[in-house]
């Protein structure tokens, strides 16, 4: 898996190799809105880990696309997962994970493999931003180091 610089740099870089240069885009002037395109749960999942993103200088303009394909998974997740929620009150024996056919055979719910699916989307493309538990295991507290005496001297 190829990492990007910024992740590599807030990682540390503990083999001490060079780290090659790469084109950078411009960190964002300002956390982007969210995009209209994006559903009620993806806007709220936007607003709430954009700050952070921003904060940690890996929010840039050309990002925005993969990070509203991840918020717009956890939307459906998000959906996936309350009308699983709901079925399951109705359901004590499968709680919702199975249906019933027209035939009367037993299938799995197909809201269990669109929340699955979902789901899945939102660890890759969390993965992208080093949003997942594995890769914030990797982040360093680089960006975390209190101020030197000589910081802001050198503009």
């Amino acid at each position: 898996m190829v990492v990007p610089t910024q992740l590599k740099v807030l990682r540390g870089n503990p083999g001490r190799r060079p780290i090659k240069p790469e084109p950078q885009p411009r960190i964002a002037d300002e956390i982007p809105e969210p995009p209209a395109h994006l559903s009620d749960d993806a806007r709220l999942e936007w607003l709430r880990i954009t700050p952070e993103l921003y904060r940690l200088g890996l929010l840039t303009v050309v990002d925005t696309q993969t990070l509203s394909a991840y918020c717009q998974a956890y939307g459906r997740w998000m959906v996936a997962e309350r009308a699983i929620a709901i079925m399951a009150t109705k359901d004590p024996l499968t709680r919702g994970m199975m249906i019933k056919t027209t035939n009367g055979n037993m299938i799995q719910n197909p809201l269990v493999g669109t929340a699955n699916t979902a789901a899945n989307l939102m660890v890759k493309f969390a993965g992208e931003f080093g949003l997942s538990p594995s890769a914030r295991v990797r982040l360093s507290a680089v960006n975390e180091r209190p101020p030197g005496k000589f910081d802001g001297l050198l503009a």
